[in-house]
């Protein structure tokens, strides 16, 4: 297979890929998401500490929203698509059981006077003010996205196969930073300090998503700055 052939083929559950998309709402078209630097500054969506371009994902994963995560599956790279999602595989049905009534008085507390469309954070719990009556606010704890039908536009830019930076890309979206890693022989070497029960659950998902892996085994940075140092 010549190389340039990668460019065109289609996308397989358990493939990592580099995707460009662009999420809109249905009824009224507001964009809401996108991996493209112009369109969020177009859309009032540009955050500066964001990092724009292509994202890549592991098909089937679920590292996107589930109607956009199958849909990708046997599609091919450098077309691109547009997909209508219901609410149900976008983000979820509104559920009335995440409805809840605040005593207004606790935001009071705050300096805070609700107001109907406000966003507030209850016990950690991010909500959309629904209503302020009677000494009690409504709080809709909703995704702010739930009950609503979603459209993408959305592009696989390659498919990628070198192990290497298929761990590399995984490590970083589960720790949130680039760190040191050896790979060899089906063996994986992670250099980072993380805490035991992450190490465990970073070496099930690094196995479960890249099958080339058999093994992996963490070690300590300040370890190695040890030996580094010792003469």
């Amino acid at each position: 297979m010549n190389k340039n052939d990668l460019f065109y083929m289609a996308a397989n559950n358990g493939d990592f890929v580099e995707v460009s998309y662009t999420g809109r709402i249905k009824y009224n078209n507001i964009v809401f998401d996108t991996t493209d630097e112009e369109t969020a500054k177009n859309n009032k969506l540009y955050n500066k500490n964001a990092a724009y371009g292509p994202v890549t994902i592991c098909i089937g994963n679920r590292e996107l929203i589930k109607g956009l995560d199958d849909f990708l599956v046997g599609k091919e790279t450098g077309k691109e698509y547009e997909v209508e999602v219901n609410a149900k595989d976008a983000f979820g049905e509104k559920n009335s059981r995440l409805y809840h009534l605040v005593n207004t008085a606790k935001f009071i507390k705050q300096n805070i006077r609700p107001y109907p469309g406000m966003q507030v954070n209850v016990d950690n719990a991010f909500g959309i003010v629904k209503t302020v009556s009677g000494g009690r606010t409504m709080v809709d704890f909703n995704h702010p996205l739930a009950g609503k039908e979603v459209i993408y536009k959305i592009k696989i830019d390659k498919i990628i196969t070198d192990t290497n930076e298929k761990i590399k890309s995984y490590i970083s979206k589960l720790i949130g930073e680039e760190i040191k890693f050896k790979f060899e022989s089906n063996r994986l070497e992670i250099h980072c300090n993380v805490e035991e029960p992450l190490k465990k659950i970073m070496a099930e998902q690094l196995k479960k998503v890249i099958p080339e892996i058999e093994d992996v085994e963490f070690k300590a940075v300040e370890e190695e700055k040890k030996v580094g140092n010792k003469e």
